[in-house]
This record gives structure tokens, sequence and C-alpha cells, in this order.
């Protein structure tokens, strides 16, 4: 049979739709690469935060949401925009191999450690990015995407950000690990939030994970929000050295959905502390009654430890309206254990309804994790 008559088979046209959707981004890739220029100040100590209705796109409370700031790991919140419309568009299904190149397998920490040749479903790449941040799945399905090509793929979220009217957004890699050139805003990212909820509906349950299994590892997800903020069910953590501890959080009460964003806060303490009481003037602007805050559960900031032993507990400062209790140092398994048998063993506690609860916690083991601060952790 000539090769112009062979029957084509499910995979090759799965790989030509890939192809031909990743061709409509090539024209501009050149143009996405350059549009918007460095900056080069990271406003270190001062945070940037907005927060939206989700809904209307009304703003309903601002702190310098238009400084360019380094995304980090907030980065994969367009990566994952990025696949949830290649599986629109039946590029990609869920079930799909992504095979996972040198490249990829190099990514620094966060990661899943995949190895080179190896290979892991579209679905669990998705799952790695929203639970563990796993820098080394999101290379791999920027590949898959971009057509074998990261910097391809990057060009393509700078283009479609730029066509959502983040006009202050640039993208030069798929996971944010640290890149000069990769800058965004806060409102920029509640735009990107706020269009993850409305165009893919069938998708944002994956960002409420908890946890998911990879190759019998329990790998749990880093957002405490989903545990201590009532109606919290995403979306995304992000930290750098240099970009600071990042949040975005979509959360939900009596139908009104409003979408977060916290850039630049000093410790995950007061990055939640901060989100928390932005989403609660938030829905109080939005007429929705309050709910009373639950206990926030946080690892002690590094400039208190000297002060007192690990474990102990700290209050944290009181607004007028809550008082969270923040426990600094939550039970954590060994680093022995392959694996983590409940979510209660590991660095979760359970916050019960949205009641703040009086809660004993189990003796607290000293944590021997290695904590980096040059790379995305969470």
């Amino acid at each position: 049979m000539a090769d112009g008559n062979r029957p084509t088979s499910g995979k090759s046209i799965k790989n030509l739709r890939l192809r031909k959707w990743a061709a409509l981004f090539a024209s501009v890739t050149v143009g996405a690469l350059t549009t918007v220029g460095h900056a080069h100040a990271q406003y270190a100590g001062q945070i940037s935060s907005i927060v939206m209705d989700s809904k209307t796109g009304a703003v309903l409370s601002q702190t310098n949401p238009d400084l360019r700031r380094y995304p980090a790991s907030l980065t994969k919140l367009m990566t994952l925009y990025m696949t949830f419309n290649a599986l629109r568009a039946g590029a990609i299904s869920l079930n799909q191999a992504v095979p996972v190149s040198i490249h990829a397998s190099t990514m620094e920490p966060s990661k899943l450690g995949l190895v080179p040749g190896s290979r892991l479903t579209v679905e669990q790449a998705v799952l790695a990015l929203v639970t563990k941040s796993a820098n080394d799945a999101a290379c791999a399905l920027g590949e898959l995407i971009g057509g074998g090509s990261e910097p391809q793929f990057a060009a393509m979220m700078t283009q479609q950000a730029h066509a959502m009217g983040m006009n202050q957004t640039l993208f030069r890699n798929a996971s944010g690990l640290p890149d000069p050139d990769q800058m965004t805003t806060a409102r920029d990212l509640a735009t990107l939030g706020r269009r993850l909820i409305a165009d893919f509906p069938e998708y944002y349950h994956y960002f409420s994970t908890p946890a998911f299994r990879f190759h019998g590892r329990y790998i749990p997800n880093h957002n405490p929000m989903l545990k201590v903020y009532a109606g919290a069910d995403g979306m995304k953590t992000g930290y750098t050295q240099e970009a600071g501890r990042n949040l975005v959080t979509s959360a939900i009460r009596d139908n009104v959905r409003l979408v977060g964003v916290v850039m630049g806060a000093s410790s995950n303490t007061q990055r939640s502390l901060v989100m928390a009481n932005q989403l609660d003037h938030g829905f109080d602007a939005e007429g929705v009654a309050p709910v009373a805050r639950p206990l926030l559960v946080a690892q002690a900031p590094s400039t208190l430890r000297h002060r007192s032993h690990r474990g102990a507990l700290i209050i944290a400062a009181a607004n007028r309206k809550h008082t969270p209790l923040e426990v600094a140092e939550a039970p954590t398994a060994r680093r022995h254990h392959a694996a983590i048998t409940k979510v209660s063993h590991g660095r979760h506690a359970t916050v019960i309804g949205a009641k703040v609860h009086t809660i004993s916690t189990p003796s607290i083991r000293r944590s021997t994790a290695r904590h980096s601060t040059a790379h995305n952790r969470t």
C-alpha cells in the first residue's frame, strides 16, 4: 500500500492535532519572547495583593497590584491553563504518556525525581503540579505541548497571557524556576485565576486535590489554604528566594467566588494570614456573612526559631475579628519513610468545619527535611 494511502493510527492523529494546535502559536513566538522588558527591582519585603470577584472582575481590595514581580511556581497556573486548553482542543488526552527528557529530569526541586526516558501520564503531571509543584513534571508537560521545546512552550504561554489581557506578564519556562525575565503582577495573576475557573470548569476540581499517589509515594498538596480557610478550593502556592512567598487562592461562600493573590510575603505564615484577611474583607464587601476563622497551621519563621525550641506554639498577632492560633511546626513524618500512610501523620492538620477548636497536638518530632532558599519549594 502506498504511503499516502496508509491508514492513520490514533497516535498519529493525536500527534498531528498537537502539532497543528502548537502551530497556532508559532507566528508570534519571537514577539512573545521580547514583548515585555526587564524589571530589576523585586520590592523586597513589600507585598503586592489583590482580591477580585471571580464572576464580575470587580476589584474588592488591592495593595500595589501592578508591581512587576517574579511569579515563582505561580507560573504553573499558566502551564495548567495551556494544558487544559490542549485537552479541550483534543490535542492531548489525560491518559496520554508524557516523555521525560534529560532537560526535564535535571530541574531543581521541588520535583518528582523523574528519570530520563521514563513516562508519566498527562493527568499525573497535572496532579504533580497542583500538589507538589513538581518542576520536572511541569517541564515535561511543557515540552510535550511545545513540540519538544520548553522555550517554545514559554512563548506560547506568553502569547496566551497577552491575549487574556495579562500585558505585564512574560514567561521563560514552564515551572517558575528563577529567570530574570520571567515577570508578572498580582493583577495579571488574578486575571489568570479567574480565567482558569471560567474557561475550564471541568478541570478546576484538580486544584482542590488533597494528595495523590505516584509510584507508591504519597504526594500531599502544598497549599495550606485548602485546610485552614473556609470555602477555599484552590489554587497554587509559589516560592523562590528572589520572589518571596506567593499565593493565589480561590474561595466560595454563599455562591460568591473570590480570587485572591498575595506576592512577596516574607514567610508562609504571613502569606496565609494576609490572604485570609484579604478574602475576609472581600466577602464582607460582597455582603457575605463572616465565618469564624479556623486554626492556622504553619511552620515557625526562621527568625523565631532561635528564641524557642522546635515545636513551640506561636500565637500570631490577632486581627480585630479573629484570633488564629498557629502551630509553629506540625508533626512531620521521619525522612526515611517512603510514604505517609495518613494525612494526619504528615504535614497536615485536620480542621473541623469553620469554627475555632482547641486541638491537642501530637508529640512533635524534630524535622530533618532540608529547606532550600534558592528553588521554588511550594
